[in-house]
């Protein structure tokens, strides 16, 4: 009987299937939620409660655990810090300083509207990237039938019709030749490539090489930037507008820019700092940041509005993303239509050269 009832209690998934990952809209949502709790008076542990009541997903289940430790006597920065792949280090640094400082409110929405800053900025740049990875996808489909199904129909008339075959046309055979028979190797090879690739990239070194290129890429290159200077900006003033020392908060930077170069620079300007130095004449001296940055950052410390000169930069360079978003995806549906209309070109004048050439035998 005991047996039986268990049949109807829940399954649960193994632990490796379950999906450990929460999302920014996620996580902003809670802090402005968790915010709100707070400033109309509820206690820290009584709001974690409400919240995860209404949670769902892994947030819900690292929620309620960190709840359970700050209920029994820990620092809520300190439970946040033991989740550094939910809880950025931003997020645990702002908290820290709220504790200290007794505004837990205030820091919370400051932290929410960075969130939602963060994901705009992310989804930006995706949406940079949907439509020619939307393309691409397709076309590659489309090419993957003609090769298989297609071309080999026309490579049976050809043989049959016998004689030495175009130039184009017998790469093309070979090439559809490779994707029938040797398919397997080719996915085993791309897959190789990318963990290849990944594991190359992990190295600090290499990592710092990447970065490098990806930098100097055309076109490119300038959104990369500008994406990490925004980033740099944002979080810096964010965290300072907090009451986060500047120290730790550009200790908290480092791990959010998403690029070594401005990371490392980051900590070139940290350790300056300690020596007495202005952030701004290490910012111009790792030479990783535009120099309108570099002169608006000396202008906030003069003026001892730092942090709002950030949030200023980091503004101005969110708009320019914008711009250079609609540039790049303006340049990229002609630059695809052209590439595949060269590809589409190509498969068809390597089809019909054998046809006009029996044409002419015929006549």
């Amino acid at each position: 009987m005991a047996k039986q009832l268990g049949l109807k209690k829940e399954i649960k998934l193994p632990a490796f299937l379950k999906i450990k990952h929460v999302s920014l809209k996620q996580l902003s949502v809670f802090t402005r939620q968790l915010s709100t709790l707070i400033n109309a008076g509820l206690p820290l542990v009584k709001a974690l409660y409400t919240l995860t009541e209404q949670l769902d997903g892994y947030l819900k289940e690292v929620v309620a655990k960190i709840t359970t430790q700050v209920e029994a006597g820990d620092k809520f920065s300190t439970c946040l810090g033991r989740y550094p792949r939910i809880f950025p280090n931003v997020f645990a640094s702002m908290i820290k300083a709220a504790e200290l400082g007794g505004m837990m409110d205030e820091v919370l929405k400051k932290l929410s509207t960075f969130l939602e800053k963060e994901e705009r900025l992310r989804n930006r740049v995706r949406s940079a990237l949907i439509y020619p990875a939307f393309v691409l996808g397709v076309a590659s489909i489309i090419l993957g039938l003609l090769m298989v199904f297609v071309v080999p129909t026309f490579s049976e008339m050809f043989a049959d019709l016998g004689g030495d075959l175009p130039v184009p046309t017998r790469i093309l055979m070979a090439i559809s030749d490779a994707i029938r028979h040797s398919w397997y190797w080719i996915i085993l090879g791309v897959v190789g490539l990318v963990f290849a690739y990944r594991s190359f990239a992990q190295a600090p070194k290499n990592k710092l090489l990447i970065d490098k290129v990806k930098l100097r890429l055309p076109v490119f290159g300038n959104l990369m930037q500008q994406v990490a200077v925004a980033r740099f900006s944002r979080t810096l003033g964010t965290l300072l507008k907090s009451g986060v020392p500047i120290l730790v908060a550009l200790e908290a930077v480092r791990d959010t820019v998403g690029n070594e170069v401005i990371a490392q620079a980051t900590m070139r300007v940290h350790d300056s700092i300690k020596e007495g130095e202005n952030i701004s004449t290490q910012m111009e001296a790792s030479a990783a940041f535009p120099p309108l940055v570099v002169r608006m950052v000396s202008v906030g410390e003069e003026s001892g509005e730092l942090d709002n000169m950030l949030l200023q930069i980091a503004n101005d360079y969110e708009e320019e993303v914008d711009v250079a978003v609609s540039g790049l995806t303006s340049l990229l549906e002609p630059a695809l239509i052209v590439f595949m209309g060269l590809i589409v070109g190509f498969i068809v004048v390597a089809m019909f050269l054998p046809l006009f050439t029996l044409a002419r035998l015929i006549t």
